[in-house]
């Protein structure tokens, strides 16, 4: 098993949980989700001395996407995104106003990233699952090696994503968790887009919208 370097850094207003994830033999790296506070991700790229190959953005919300584009520039690493939330990416002028913060600016894509697909990043490969009803774009990353689970703002610990913004569906959402998440092996870590970590067992015994 390749060694990897993992550290989560809660960014912006909304504590956005931003990762940082690289290869701890070729230093080659990927940032997902940075949504602000881009000073504090740099720091931790250059005190572990990574390369940032890509910064993968989970869905088109503002606090997951807003500092893409200073990353970006800092890095010049591609910016990811499925292709089902380039529509929400053309509000983020409004979805700034929906939390009181500047608006970043136009953010250019450099790729879609579609179901089944998968990210490398020196040995470290990352599974992508398309996961739609938080967002229609929404994605998961999977990392089948070290049984790890990027889920953006698709499964929290204890509840699930929030369907009433544009693009939501409660029943899309249900779908995307039984037969993607849910697939996934029990002792599974889930690093969900805010708040504590969980696991995928922990989630099918506990959480309320799952369980039965």
């Amino acid at each position: 098993m390749n060694l990897m370097i993992h550290q989560i850094i809660p960014v912006g207003p909304l504590q956005c949980n931003c990762s940082i994830i690289g290869d701890e033999t070729t230093r080659e790296a990927m940032v997902i989700d940075p949504g602000d506070d881009i000073e504090d991700v740099l720091a931790i790229i250059r005190q572990h001395k990574l390369q940032v190959k890509q910064i993968v953005i989970t869905h088109a919300h503002i606090d997951h996407i807003g500092g893409a584009m200073k990353l970006r520039a800092a890095t010049g690493a591609p910016i990811l995104l499925n292709q089902n939330d380039y529509a929400l990416l053309k509000m983020l002028d409004v979805q700034a106003t929906w939390i009181g913060v500047a608006a970043p600016g136009e953010v250019s894509i450099e790729a879609s990233i579609g179901d089944g697909e998968s990210l490398e990043t020196g040995k470290l490969r990352a599974n992508v699952l398309h996961t739609p009803g938080h967002t229609e774009g929404s994605v998961c990353l999977y990392f089948p090696a070290e049984k790890l689970l990027i889920a953006g703002d698709t499964l929290f610990a204890r509840s699930i994503g929030r369907t009433d913004l544009p693009g939501g569906s409660f029943e899309k959402i249900m779908r995307s968790l039984h037969e993607r998440v849910l697939a996934l092996p029990d002792e599974t870590v889930v690093i969900p887009g805010h708040g504590p970590q969980t696991t995928i067992g922990i989630e099918r015994e506990e959480n309320p919208f799952l369980k039965g």
